[in-house]
C-alpha cells in the first residue's frame, strides 16, 4: 500500500488509516477477537497506521492485535487539560497500548476554538515535556473547528493536525469545505503532518462513497486517511480501493447494505445539557424536556455517550 511521509517527521504512514472509533463501545461494540482478527488482517496487507483515542475504549484490540509489531504506528487522543491529567492519559495510553512510546498523541479536541492552546496549556506542556522525554514522537491536534488548523499551523509545537473534511461539509465548524482545504493546505505549507476524519461524514456518503473518498485522496497535503471498520466486508473494500484494484459488485453491495446505528434519547433526562455542549458537529439541540437529535447532522462519532450522566443516549 502507498505510504506517505507525514509532514517533516519521520514517519512514512499508510494512505489508509485504520479509524478505531466505531469498533468500541461509543458505537459498534465488537467482540474483542473480531476487532483484532480485522486489525491484523489490515496489518498482513500492508497497513500500518492505527488511529485511537482515550475516550474510544478501543485500545485492547489495538494492543491484542499489534503486540508483535512495534513498527506500527499509532495514534491517540486525550481531551485533557492540564499538566497532571494530560500525565495520566498518557500514562494510561502507555499501559493499555503496552507501548513504552505513543507515535501520535493529540490535543482531543473537535470543538474547542483557536484558543484552545493558551485554555489547555497545560495539558500541552504536558505534551511537549513527553516528547522530549522520546515518550511521545510527535504532538498533534483533533479538530473539526476551520480557525483551529488554521492557529495550529502557526504553532511551532505542533507537528500533526487531524482535521475533519468530507466532501459535503458536514461537520466542519466556523467554516466549510474551502476554507477548511485551506487552512490544511497552509498548515502544509509550514511543515505540519495532516490526516483526515470523517471522509464518509459518518455514514452520510456511504452511497458514494468513491466520490467521497477520492474527493479526500485528491487533497494532495493529507498524508491519510482514517476511515472507521466494523466489518471484514468494509475493510476488503478499502484494502482493494487504496491499493488501485477492482472491487466486485457482490462487495460494493455487501459494503453499501449496512444497518447504521443511529443515537436515541431516552427518558430520564436532567436537562444538563452536557450533550449539547460536547457535540462537534451542532446535532444536538435542547427541547422542551429533553434534547433532541438531528440525525441529517449526527455525525455518529459517540461523543455524547460518555458525557451523559444518566446514560440516557443509545446508538440502536
Amino acid at each position: 500500500m502507498k505510504k506517505n511521509r507525514m509532514g517533516k517527521l519521520d514517519l512514512q504512514v499508510t494512505e489508509f488509516c485504520f479509524g478505531a472509533l466505531p469498533m468500541g463501545p461509543l458505537q459498534a461494540n465488537i467482540p474483542i477477537d473480531y476487532g483484532v482478527h480485522l486489525i491484523r488482517k489490515a496489518w498482513d496487507n500492508g497497513v500500518n497506521f492505527f488511529d485511537t483515542a482515550e475516550i474510544y475504549q478501543t485500545s485492547t484490540y489495538l494492543r491484542e492485535a499489534l503486540v508483535d509489531f512495534p513498527e506500527a504506528i499509532i495514534a491517540t487522543k486525550s481531551t485533557a487539560s492540564t499538566y497532571e491529567e494530560m500525565e495520566k492519559s498518557i500514562n494510561r495510553a502507555q499501559q493499555e497500548l503496552d507501548r513504552s512510546m505513543i507515535n501520535i498523541f493529540h490535543l482531543h479536541a473537535a470543538r474547542s476554538t483557536a484558543a484552545v492552546f493558551e485554555e489547555r496549556k497545560g495539558a500541552f506542556e504536558c505534551l511537549k515535556d513527553y516528547k522530549k522525554k522520546g515518550i511521545i514522537q510527535a504532538v498533534g491536534i483533533s479538530t473539526h473547528a476551520v480557525d483551529v488548523v488554521e492557529k495550529a499551523a502557526e504553532e511551532p509545537d505542533i507537528d500533526v493536525i487531524f482535521p475533519i473534511i468530507n466532501i459535503d461539509g458536514m461537520g466542519i465548524i466556523r467554516g466549510n469545505t474551502t476554507t477548511m482545504i485551506k487552512a490544511i493546505q497552509k498548515a502544509s505549507i509550514r511543515g505540519k503532518g495532516i490526516y483526515a476524519m470523517k471522509v464518509l461524514a459518518g455514514g452520510h456518503c456511504i452511497d458514494r462513497i468513491f466520490d467521497a473518498i477520492e474527493f479526500v485522496r485528491n487533497i494532495r497535503e493529507i498524508s491519510s486517511i482514517a476511515i472507521g471498520v466494523v466489518r471484514e466486508v468494509e475493510l476488503d473494500f478499502h484494502l482493494l480501493h487504496f491499493n488501485q484494484q477492482p472491487i466486485s459488485k457482490e462487495l460494493m453491495n455487501q459494503c453499501l447494505d449496512r444497518k447504521q446505528k443511529k443515537p436515541v434519547m431516552l427518558n430520564n433526562c436532567r436537562k444538563c445539557r452536557l450533550c449539547v455542549e460536547t457535540c462537534p458537529s451542532g446535532a444536538i439541540t435542547m427541547g422542551s424536556d429533553r434534547p433532541l437529535i438531528n440525525l441529517e447532522k449526527c455525525l455518529t462519532c459517540g461523543y455524547c455517550l460518555p458525557v451523559c450522566p444518566e446514560f440516557n443516549i443509545r446508538f440502536v
